[in-house]
């Protein structure tokens, strides 16, 4: 039996078992809260898994190891960066956030952020908020399409742009079927899937290093021109620059509404706690696989002129015997469903959940679900044609998609969770000016690490808030 073939039949065991969960999971569906939050009641391991999965998309096991492959010893950044934004999300976010879903029975981030007085200040919020959310996903989702496609191409030599048609198949499949409970179920197999090939992998892959040459050749392979790359090769100003912008992904965390919706599900708070524990230990696992994998790969591959994106593939075709590679194969996969069924789930509630409650509270709710599944349908599609036709890297459109939703939502949510009010005109400039800048700053010549583009809306969207929350405490103190 060859390697493809061995590779493809475990793909082919995994994807029934998706599908499987998908039938399962449409049992347990039957309203709006089931749909969009499995019901309030997500056990922590599951919750953990697949928070964890979902903010670790096809980027990390892709981006990172490629950024780490590429850059040397300057990649080390990343680590602190997201493991930073993992330890803020559960420790301050998840409890604040679930105390609040729970108070207020909301079921999404926009109903947290749409909190004013002001009506018409709320629809504006649901208004912007959704289509900021629209826009972001497409990219997002088309990069772990986009991924996909990649990965068939290097294991198979197959036709880019079906494989980016079967996989978006499969995804929109089990969603449509089974909503919250299939995307958290089948999030929690890949996220353990993730951390099976992060643990395997990049152990055979530094064992094969000490082989040839020790720890001499390891560090040689992440020293450039005789020094130690820290900043990629920038100095001074530009090199803080670039140490700076690459921790500014951490900030990105607490505004992605597909990951902390996790926690506005958990079925107790008790289940806070352990849920934290195990998704920090797999963020250590994840990361830390994924930048010693691309340091290896810089002395086991030579440089060819192709994508550094396809590192982890061409370590697994060569390394790994091929039912270990096809299972690893099948964890690429899995990055790239936990990230793109949780973010169609999150676009379906934005119209028909969000959208539908400011302007038609007394809409069906059967109806609501039907526009949830067709919204979800439109975005994939839309997402499958971007994949296709416009190119660019992996690591380039899901760090801009993350960046321009964490500074809309981040500096809001963390005043919503903290008791500090603002005027409803406030917080909708305020997310807007933080969208709008990361796209402007997106557009522009790249800086050292982004940091203009990772860093500098956030804060001003904070600034904002800062100000306004001031002026309407000294206008009360006033009054």
């Amino acid at each position: 039996m060859n390697t493809q073939l061995i590779i493809l039949i475990t793909l082919i065991v995994y994807k029934v078992a998706l599908i499987a969960i998908g039938f399962w999971a449409s049992r347990r569906t039957v309203d709006e809260k089931d749909f969009f939050l499995a019901g309030g009641s997500l056990g922590p391991a599951v919750a953990a898994l697949s928070a964890s999965a979902s903010s670790s998309s096809a980027w990390t096991l892709l981006g990172v190891s490629g950024a780490a492959y590429q850059w040397g010893f300057s990649a080390i950044w990343l680590f602190p960066a997201v493991l930073g934004g993992f330890a803020f999300n559960w420790f301050w976010v998840a409890p604040r956030l679930y105390k609040k879903a729970r108070q207020s029975g909301h079921l999404t981030l926009t109903a947290v952020l749409a909190e004013d007085k002001d009506p018409a200040a709320n629809k504006r919020i649901v208004i912007l908020s959704s289509l900021i959310v629209l826009i972001c996903f497409v990219f997002y989702v088309a990069a772990q399409f986009d991924a996909a496609g990649s990965t068939f191409v290097t294991t198979f030599d197959a036709n880019r742009e079906w494989s980016i048609i079967l996989g978006a198949g499969i995804i929109l499949f089990y969603t449509l079927m089974g909503g919250f409970w299939a995307v958290s179920v089948t999030d929690s197999i890949q996220g353990f899937m993730m951390a099976l090939s992060a643990i395997i992998l990049p152990s055979v892959a530094v064992y094969e290093v000490l082989q040839l040459g020790g720890f001499s050749l390891f560090w040689q392979a992440l020293v450039v021109d005789g020094g130690l790359p820290l900043t990629l090769g920038f100095s001074g100003a530009l090199g803080v620059a670039f140490v700076l912008g690459t921790l500014g992904i951490g900030f990105g965390y607490p505004g992605q509404p597909h990951v902390v919706n996790r926690f506005m599900a958990l079925k107790n708070e008790q289940s806070i706690k352990t849920a934290r524990q195990i998704a920090l230990v797999w963020a250590v696992i994840i990361y830390s696989g994924m930048i010693l994998l691309g340091f290896s790969g810089r002395v086991l591959v030579e440089a060819n002129g192709g994508s550094s994106e396809q590192i982890l593939m061409v370590l697994a075709n060569s390394l790994l015997h091929p039912l270990v590679a096809g299972i690893l194969l099948a964890s690429v996969l899995s990055a790239i469903m936990s990230t793109a069924d949780s973010m169609l789930l999150t676009a379906g509630a934005a119209v028909s959940h969000d959208l539908k409650n400011a302007y038609w509270p007394n809409h069906k709710v059967f109806n609501s679900l039907l526009i949830s599944r067709l919204t979800i349908t439109f975005l994939c599609g839309l997402a499958v044609l971007m994949a296709i036709f416009i190119e660019q890297t992996i690591y380039a459109r899901v760090l801009f998609a993350w960046s321009a939703i964490g500074a809309a939502f981040g500096p809001l949510l963390l005043f919503r969770l903290s008791n500090r009010s603002v005027d409803g005109w406030v917080a909708l400039l305020a997310i807007f000016i933080g969208f709008s800048l990361t796209l402007v700053f997106y557009w522009q010549e790249n800086t050292p690490g982004d940091y203009l583009e990772r860093l500098v809306p956030f804060f001003v969207s904070m600034t904002i808030l800062f100000m306004g929350y001031k002026f309407k405490s000294n206008k009360f103190i006033r009054s």
